[in-house]
């Protein structure tokens, strides 16, 4: 590693921490002729992963393009921007430790409606049109029963008491 200063190879490792959940390891040095200090970041040299689209096509994943989608569904939502990145990161590391490089776009869609539906289910109405493609309102209504339906069988679960055995 050179010195951002004078170019010089010659320093040393001050101090190393893991950085970015993990996924980094970032090392303070000091340069032995000028004594700067920098911070250097080491990764994981990553294999592409490649989204296979509806159409057949395939494209590489784009964690930004994905922050986006879920940004745009999260629009005027009490969603946090760190709430939204940690949805992206997730997904991300799901992808990452899949076997294939080759992942179905319905994969990653399910992936962020699965986060998206306990944090903000407007926004997971919202994320689901756009992924599902809804074409009328019956298919809007019927996401809408399917998820007042789930929360009064959590409710009704919640509730019930335990029957006694004898």
């Amino acid at each position: 590693m050179r010195c951002p200063s004078c170019d010089s190879p010659q320093n040393r490792v001050v101090d190393t921490r893991s950085s970015r959940g993990g996924r980094a390891l970032r090392r303070r040095r000091e340069c032995a002729d000028c004594s700067l200090r920098f911070t250097t970041y080491e990764y994981v040299e990553e294999r592409p992963i490649q989204v296979l689209k509806r159409s057949g096509a395939a494209e590489d994943f784009d964690r930004a393009k994905l922050v986006r989608a879920v940004k745009l569904a999260c629009a005027k939502r009490p969603v946090s921007l760190s709430e939204i990145e940690s949805i992206a990161d997730e997904v991300e590391d799901l992808l990452s430790r899949q076997a294939g490089v080759e992942v179905p776009s319905q994969e990653i869609g399910e992936a962020v409606m699965r986060r998206l539906k306990p944090l903000d289910r407007v926004a997971y109405i919202r994320f689901a049109s756009v992924y599902r493609n809804f074409q009328d309102p019956d298919e809007f209504q019927e996401v809408i029963h399917e998820m007042q339906e789930g929360a009064r069988k959590e409710l009704q679960r919640k509730h019930q008491s335990e029957l006694p055995l004898s």
